[in-house]
């Protein structure tokens, strides 16, 4: 029997960033559903890094302290000759987007806490042990067929499908035909975890050894896990052996017979990217649009980066504040950064996985040279070779100023502020889940006409008035003159003050991702904004009233309500 579902946003795939997206959604306020084929959490090695824009992710889901709780943050990375030399250490000293940039998680814990998340919304739903088998779209939607583990086959209409189903993707191969361009490496890895870890090493090493590259990390609560990499003519299943396990651990710890091995799985590297991320009604994120290697840890960073980016875009179009054809910007902005980082690892990988001896000597001799040069070392401790995302081109608006137009589509930092109460935040937690027009020491919107003012409200943004911290003389609140905006921050720790000082702006506009949509100067801004307004918001209709939760038509009337933020 095919039963007939309705729902906003289908997502095909619960992992890590299908998760992360429903958890957005239901922050928004629209209804999906999302459906993942393996009943339970996958419990063997994958990800294990968390950067700090994944974090500002989380934080933007209300999830960012749960995730904490099973992490280890700020750790540092090391690279080794192969006379076991550090030749590079990486550790950024830099929070300027509210967390540090190098964190380790364990997947398994990391999801788990992502789907007690979903139980937050209503208007969201879950299900696991059911598949996707094919679906079709159209003009005003995509029409699906799921299959849960009885058999049970579903028929589930949605306004947008979200593609989350991982590298063998069936809707990018099965049903799209997308191209998924790249290559496949040859050598493939075996990863290995235990648990009460041997080792006194609160670090992850690199260790760039030509009789056999691995990596070394501790993770938490006591596992620690190595990757070595396997060469010609090793058999992967043979390599699992309990035997070959020890000999491979037995050349870096002592009695490697008393470690407790709980997971060894064997891995092959990837360096692909979905030719499209957006086809119609179709979105991909993640590993469905793009795989990467793991040396630079951005596997599913990037694919976070692409919840934030989508999950935004997904609930402006469905709540009527963004014109539906710019959901192509999602690929415009995201396409183009995530090949970045797969050539990075792949970078890496060449450099620090070289079997050549030679080869390897040269690039120790050159890497221990240019250590103690002060340039080099902070580019490489800070983590400055990270491609940072940048739209040219999508949901951004340029002001023809080249110095101000550099910060547009760059994202903004987030300091600690002082709200109204006197609670100190970091900013984001002020902000919201909207849009945010950041004035500076003024009012960017003084003497702004109601038409825009109207058309800052449909747009979802609110006015935030930023000063110095103690800026203003101290007053009552029934003393304070009356301002047009949503609401008062001042500065706590100077650096917006810096911020402002160095960028030479009076205002930004911060979209939900936390991206910079515009800039510029307090005489320019009524022009800016409206030139904004007028290129990302559909023409007025009637408010909807339409969205529709994921629920069973079962041939009675189906009451709709509207998604709102």
């Amino acid at each position: 029997m095919t039963h007939l579902m309705e729902t906003d946003v289908l997502i095909a795939g619960a992992g890590p960033v299908g998760a992360t997206i429903s958890n957005l959604l239901g922050t928004y306020g629209i209804y999906t559903l999302a459906v993942d084929r393996s009943p339970h959490v996958l419990d063997y090695p994958r990800a294990v890094g968390l950067d700090d824009e994944a974090l500002r992710t989380f934080q933007a889901a209300g999830l960012a302290e749960d995730m904490l709780r099973d992490m280890i943050q700020n750790v540092p990375m090391r690279m080794y000759t192969a006379g076991k030399r550090c030749f590079a250490e990486i550790l950024p000293g830099t929070r300027e987007f509210g967390w540090c940039r190098r964190n380790l998680f364990s997947q398994p814990l990391g999801e788990a806490v992502l789907r007690r998340g979903l139980q937050r919304f209503p208007c969201v739903q879950l299900r696991l042990g059911v598949e996707l088998l094919h679906f079709t779209q159209d003009d005003t939607g995509v029409t699906a067929t799921l299959r849960d583990a009885q058999g049970t086959e579903t028929q589930v209409r949605a306004r947008y499908l979200v593609a989350c189903d991982g590298g063998r993707s069936l809707v990018r191969e099965g049903v799209l035909k997308l191209p998924f361009e790249g290559r496949t490496h040859p050598a493939k890895w075996v990863v290995i975890e235990c648990d009460q870890d041997p080792l006194d090493a609160p670090y992850t090493a690199l260790h760039c050894e030509p009789a056999r590259p691995y990596v070394c990390l501790r993770l938490p609560y006591g596992l620690r896990r190595w990757e070595f990499m396997l060469f010609p003519g090793e058999d992967s299943e043979q390599m699992l052996a309990p035997a070959k396990v020890r000999e491979l651990l037995g050349r870096h710890v002592a009695e490697p017979e008393k470690l407790n091995v709980i997971r060894a799985r064997v891995y092959t590297h990837n360096s692909r990217v979905a030719g499209s991320f957006v086809s119609g009604r179709v979105c991909l994120a993640g590993d469905a649009a793009h795989i990467t290697p793991p040396w630079i840890g951005q596997g599913l960073n990037a694919g976070l980066r692409d919840a934030f980016n989508l999950s935004w875009k997904l609930a402006w179009i469905l709540q009527g504040r963004l014109k539906p054809e710019l959901l192509s910007s999602y690929h415009d902005e995201r396409h183009a950064h995530a090949k970045a980082m797969i050539d990075l690892a792949d970078l890496f990988g060449a450099v620090l996985s070289q079997r050549n001896r030679f080869v390897a000597w040269l690039r120790d001799l050159f890497f221990l040279s240019i250590k103690n040069i002060p340039r080099v070392r902070n580019y490489v401790l800070q983590m400055k070779f990270k491609p940072m995302p940048r739209f040219t081109q999508g949901i951004v608006q340029d002001s023809g100023d080249a110095r101000r137009d550099e910060l547009v589509g760059r994202m903004f930092i987030q300091p600690h502020v002082e709200c109204e109460t006197g609670r100190v935040q970091r900013f984001d937690d002020v902000a919201g889940p909207r849009f945010v027009l950041l004035s500076w020491r003024g009012d960017a919107l003084a003497g702004a006409p109601a038409g825009l003012r109207a058309q800052l409200e449909r747009l979802g943004c609110d006015h935030c008035l930023a000063d110095r911290s103690r800026g203003a003389p101290k007053q009552a609140s029934s003393e304070l003159p009356a301002q047009p905006c949503s609401y008062r921050i001042e500065d706590v720790d100077n650096t917006l003050n810096f911020w402002f000082q160095d960028k030479q702006v009076d205002w930004v506009l911060i979209r939900p991702d936390r991206f910079i949509a515009a800039a510029g100067k307090a005489a320019d801004a009524v022009r800016q904004l409206s030139a904004f307004c007028d290129s990302v918001l559909p023409m007025p209709l009637q408010p909807r009233t339409d969205a529709v939760p994921a629920r069973q038509a079962a041939g009675h009337e189906q009451q709709r309500q509207p998604a709102h933020v």
